[in-house]
């Protein structure tokens, strides 16, 4: 074929590796995040990262706003709410029950949405995988945090939301202008959050920077790096180097947070990431 030919390789290798790098930043921009729980609380850092994230995703969509009717506007309006939604209650959780066990119960939204549409025994398989392993999650114990385990469980209803929202704003509005003006919205929705925290209690630079650090390393950086991924790698295999996502935060949880975990909570977050590999790979056949 010539000289050219090495270049798909070439292509899927940078795909894996900004794969990787885009899971390991979005974990490390939750975990500084949390470093300023403290002063700003989950709502303030959650704040930040939407402002954040409307100014990369306005400044890479540029969306045609005056020319979206009200069938396109429709499910942007949900979308917003639900991005917002979504991102708080992650952030509760994870001031409540830590990043590794946060984001394990987010995902079983997304692993929900891949399991109901399919209709395999290999999949009823891995839903009771899945389930074994949020019942031993959230088995009774003396330090159990069941608001905090709710407010996970509610992240992943935000996120499987999010999944069907924005499947409908891109059936509906051209590019990526459905999901930066619902970035947009959902940042105007956090700003009397914003004016609420600052006249509470004046945030310090330090609490600010790393709010700021989550919006783009858990934000922008996933978001452009999805984009340059999806050109280069099948859908499958970016499907599943996202099952190594709470494998990741449990991780830098337990690196940069001093976050321990349990053998039951480790058994647990590999019965759900294990539950969605499986069911991702088999498809291959």
């Amino acid at each position: 074929m010539g000289p050219s030919a090495p270049a798909p390789s070439h292509g899927r290798s940078a795909g894996v590796v900004t794969m990787a790098a885009s899971g390991l930043s979005n974990q490390v921009g939750a975990a500084i995040g949390s470093l300023a729980f403290p002063v700003l609380g989950p709502a303030g850092v959650v704040a930040v990262r939407q402002y954040v994230a409307a100014v990369v995703l306005f400044a890479v969509g540029r969306p045609r706003v005056r020319d979206l009717t009200w069938a396109q506007w429709r499910p942007v309006l949900g979308l917003a709410v639900v991005f917002g939604t979504m991102n708080l209650s992650l952030y509760s959780a994870i001031d409540r029950i830590g990043l590794g066990l946060a984001v394990t119960l987010e995902f079983l939204g997304p692993l929900a949405i891949a399991l109901t549409a399919a209709r395999r025994r290999i999949d009823a398989c891995c839903a009771l995988i899945a389930a074994a392993g949020v019942v031993t999650l959230m088995r009774p114990q003396p330090s159990t945090d069941y608001p905090g385990m709710a407010l996970g469980l509610l992240a992943a209803c935000c996120w499987a939301s999010y999944i069907l929202l924005n499947r409908s704003v891109g059936r509906r509005v051209p590019g990526a202008q459905g999901s930066a003006t619902a970035a947009a919205l959902s940042a105007l929705m956090f700003l009397p959050v914003g004016v609420v925290v600052v006249l509470r209690q004046p945030p310090t630079a330090g609490a600010v920077g790393c709010a700021v650090a989550a919006g783009v390393l858990s934000s922008a950086v996933p978001y452009l790096a999805d984009l340059f991924t999806l050109r280069r790698v099948p859908a499958q295999a970016f499907g599943l180097f996202m099952s190594v996502n709470p494998l990741l935060a449990a991780l830098v949880g337990r690196i940069g947070l001093g976050q321990h975990l349990g053998w039951a909570q480790w058994a647990s977050i590999g019965a759900i990431v294990g539950a969605n590999t499986l069911s991702i790979a088999v498809r291959r056949r």
